[in-house]
């Protein structure tokens, strides 16, 4: 962990693929992630979609990034790519 995450505490992270570049410096990453369903018990897998920050404007469709909570920046951002 960097210092910076030290000093703010501990948020939460994610790994995925950016899905869209949604105008500048914000892309759409999809999470995917497996659960068990509640009723039946098979393991299904889940998509779920997160609008990013991306400061550098560098992330192209197809990456595959980690997001880290943050701030509000916008009305849905609430995430930002750290690498």
């Amino acid at each position: 962990m960097s210092t910076e995450v030290k000093n703010r505490g501990a948020r939460k992270q994610r790994k995925g693929v950016v899905v869209t570049k949604s105008g500048t410096k914000t892309v759409k990453v999809a999470v995917s992630y497996r659960e068990r369903h509640p009723v039946y018990g098979k393991i299904v897998s889940r998509t779920k979609n997160y609008q990013v920050h991306d400061e550098s404007d560098d992330a192209k469709v197809g990456d595959n990034v980690t997001i880290m909570e943050t701030r509000p920046l916008s009305a849905t951002k609430r995430w930002r790519i750290v690498k």
